[in-house]
């Protein structure tokens, strides 16, 4: 399953989502993956997304770092003494946060939104360990040296002298008979010892080799996601243009002061990008006026600015969140694949009538370029200058009032298909072997519907393809075995080979599904139910298929070989 690793110095105040994936309109490939992360302390939420995990693990990577950077700062902070330089401090600090919620646009007319490719690259380079273990060193007692024995006046003049010398010749010749056996059976030791070490080091260098390998072909792989990715924005390939158009908006800086999130949407022949940005709500808006330190209490005590300045940033801010992202947009679109592009803002609020969490649109404005590339943003003023382009908002952005978007965004899944009756008029004596594979495949999608139906659960059937891919995913709701399961139907006439079950897993890891179920009209081999032994995969044959149907009421039968001669 895909996955990607989390390192930071400060893991318990990170709470991580799960890794999403976006697939193509066929359904044959995923367009990106993301996940969303939320600092617990810092109070910062921030959603990563990359065409692919190599990218994707940077940028979190990178994220990590400016959080715990960030994160240390505040600690800092909290365990300085507040005082009046603390408050004042803080104070320049809220003002200089408004100043920036106030000037998004004028920050981005100095910024170059183009993307640059080659930045985009890994240059780094493979650093080898180094072999720690020291190399085995002979060591032993030294070899034993022959001491003159001392003979006395006594012992020689009674003729002693000559057997005490024999005496402590052969005691040494002995020593250094023992000590030449000990030093071969050190030399045999350390010689072994050697060995032994050479081919724990030869280990570590092949290991250091393969890494370096790994990593060169990680990196190569990547620097070829680039290049194609490049390429495809040159030839305005619609997943190409998507994924150019989100470098370019998760690059653009707006300081933490909101949050980011987007939906994008192409229309090739048209050349329109569509996005649907979600604004801030008038919370975000940096209201700290003064910051006064209280010396009897220890506090520090805030003021704010007026309710009615509030709104007027705020409603200021919304116009030029809408104008900086066209602007960005078409200045990083150096391969003219966009000719327009609508903006959608809207805001995400509770309704104080009702209470509940609520959704609106409150701008939109369909730009070409020709109009907008024209105009001196340096200068305008960001209402006037929407309104010129035909936009359409709410009185006051601070009101949350809905607006009829001027296009919407169709955040369907396109490999959805709407459903096809089949079971209903299934005859007794259809022979489901032989049916046509599209009504075999709507079939298996009706059959799970009353099989998930009892615990609210949902199947949908995809487009019909005969690729081999998914022909239908159910949700089911149970919070202990359900989730989201992956169904293929193979209306086949000879056994089911093991290539199709391992296709089944890697399509439910693709789609990050907590199961895979494979039903067919004949049987599977032994290296098929095998493979599938230690998965979550459950292989249905024909007999299993005429039994679930014969439990919700459904008569048929399976004669391979009559499906067989049909097919000739």
């Amino acid at each position: 399953m895909a996955s990607v690793h989390i390192q930071s110095k400060n893991l318990d105040q990170i709470d991580a989502g799960f890794l999403d994936e976006k697939w193509s309109a066929r359904g044959d490939r995923i367009l990106r993956y993301s996940i969303d992360f939320r600092h617990k302390s810092l109070n910062l939420h921030k959603v990563v997304s990359a065409p692919d995990l190599f990218v994707l693990q940077n940028k979190i990577d990178a994220l990590m770092d400016t959080w715990d950077a960030k994160y240390a700062a505040l600690l800092l902070k909290q365990e300085a003494q507040a005082g009046a330089e603390t408050a004042s401090d803080l104070e320049i600090e809220e003002h200089e946060k408004r100043r920036k919620f106030a000037t998004f646009l004028e920050h981005t007319l100095d910024v170059d939104d183009r993307v640059d490719w080659e930045a985009l690259k890994s240059t780094a380079t493979f650093v080898k360990d180094k072999y720690n273990e020291p190399m085995p060193r002979l060591s032993m007692t030294p070899e034993p040296v022959f001491e003159e024995p001392k003979i006395t006046f006594f012992q020689r003049i009674l003729g002693k002298a000559s057997a005490i010398q024999e005496q402590a010749e052969d005691q040494h010749a002995q020593s250094l008979a023992q000590w030449q056996t000990y030093k071969e059976k050190r030399e045999d030791e350390h010689k072994s010892q050697t060995s032994r070490w050479n081919e724990r080091r030869e280990n570590f260098e092949a290991e250091q080799d393969r890494l370096e390998l790994e990593f060169q072909r990680e990196q190569a792989a990547g620097n070829s996601a680039v290049d194609a990715l490049k390429a495809g924005v040159e030839e305005g390939r619609e997943e190409s243009v998507l994924e150019h158009a989100s470098m370019v908006l998760d690059s653009s800086n707006y300081f933490d002061l909101i949050e980011k999130y987007y939906e994008l949407d192409y229309k090739t022949e048209k050349k329109t990008l569509l996005i649907e940005f979600k604004l801030p709500t008038i919370d975000a808006v940096p209201n700290v006026k003064t910051v006064r330190f209280v010396k009897s209490t220890g506090e520090l005590k805030e003021t704010s600015i007026s309710q009615r300045e509030c709104k007027t940033i705020y409603d200021d801010a919304c116009y030029q969140i809408a104008l900086r992202t066209l602007h960005e947009l078409f200045e990083a679109d150096e391969a003219k694949n966009l000719d327009s592009i609508l903006f959608n803002g809207t805001v995400e609020f509770v309704d104080p009538a009702t209470g509940q969490q609520s959704e609106s649109c409150i701008m939109s404005v369909l730009v070409k370029r020709e109009d907008f590339l024209p105009l001196n943003l340096g200068s305008v003023d960001p209402k006037a200058c929407f309104k010129s382009l035909k936009g359409v908002s709410a009185a006051t952005m601070a009101s949350y009032a809905a607006v009829p978007p001027i296009m919407k965004l169709d955040k369907s899944d396109k490999r959805f298909v709407e459903g096809k009756d089949v079971i209903e008029m299934l005859p007794e004596d259809e022979n489901l072997a032989a049916m046509s594979w599209e009504d075999f495949e709507h079939l298996i999608r009706e059959l799970f519907e009353k099989e998930f139906a009892r615990r609210g659960g949902e199947v949908k059937v995809t487009k019909a393809s005969r690729d081999g891919g998914v022909d239908a995913i159910a949700f089911d709701p149970d919070p202990i075995s359900g989730g989201k399961i992956v169904i293929q139907a193979k209306r086949y006439t000879r056994t089911v080979g093991v290539s199709a079950i391992r296709d089944l897993y890697g399509t439910v890891m693709n789609e990050g599904a907590n199961k895979g179920i494979i039903v067919t009209t004949a049987d599977y081999g032994p290296d098929a139910y095998q493979f599938a032994s230690d998965k979550p995969l459950s292989l249905l044959s024909g007999s299993n298929l005429l039994h679930m149907l014969q439990q919700h009421g459904y008569k048929a039968k399976i004669d391979l070989e009559e499906a067989r001669r049909l097919a000739v």
